[in-house]
């Protein structure tokens, strides 16, 4: 593989929108490493874009456990000698209704420790590497329900998970703005994945557009924002 390649690491990304993210990033000639939490998924949803002729691999990794998430940025680190791109796509939505006033405290825990909890490890764990090569673009999976403008009942740990991933995206880009590492979110809209429950306005691959840019933006390109098909939406 050539040394110039850009190497993306995409988490969830052996099925639904995570895998047309990896698919589109594949497209634009990076090498991008497919993840998910059994290593035998990662590497037959890798194997499928082999086929299709992109530069894939496979990886274990579960961004709720800490040690599977380090040794899967170090690996990528060292394999391929450089990490230039993270997409944080994994995530779960398991309290659907769910209202703030009698909320069920362990889907709390469990959604708070997976969506933002998980995205921030990953974070903390490829930056090192992106550092490395003073380059980096970090893209995180968020949600229009995440917004002020959209805070309401329902799903109540989902929206204040992806409140705090969006809260994360923007002081990691102020962090990071001097060391040539761009950090964005994006609301994929509603998706047709297990986590629409039957209610989808888009496919994964119209959906996956926007993701894509924003993974391969110039040195110029935007950084702290929240994006939806290459708009801007209001925090």
């Amino acid at each position: 593989m050539s040394e110039a390649k850009r190497v993306a690491v995409v988490t969830g990304s052996n099925r639904g929108l995570g895998k047309a993210i990896a698919r589109g990033i594949a497209r634009t000639g990076a090498h991008v490493v497919v993840t998910a939490r059994a290593e035998d998924a990662a590497v037959r949803a890798a194997n499928e874009l082999c086929a299709e002729g992109l530069s894939a691999s496979g990886h274990q990794l579960d961004i709720a456990d800490s040690a599977s998430v380090a040794r899967a940025m170090a690996d990528v680190g060292y394999q391929y000698g450089r990490l230039d791109i993270l997409v944080n796509n994994a995530g779960i939505a398991i309290d659907r209704g769910q209202a703030a006033a009698s909320a069920d405290m362990e889907k709390v825990r469990a959604t708070l420790d997976t969506n933002i909890m998980g995205t921030w490890r990953c974070c903390t764990a490829a930056i090192p590497e992106m550092r490395k090569n003073k380059y980096g673009r970090i893209v995180n999976v968020s949600s229009h329900m995440g917004t002020f403008g959209e805070l309401g009942p329902g799903s109540v740990s989902y929206r204040v998970s992806k409140v705090g991933v969006n809260a994360l995206t923007c002081i990691l880009a102020a962090e990071l703005d001097n060391d040539g590492i761009l950090v964005n979110a994006a609301s994929p809209g509603k998706v047709d994945t297990r986590l629409a429950y039957g209610k989808a306005n888009y496919t994964p691959e119209e959906a996956a557009d926007t993701f894509v840019w924003l993974a391969t933006l110039p040195s110029d390109g935007p950084t702290g924002g929240l994006f939806f098909q290459r708009r801007p939406l209001d925090w």
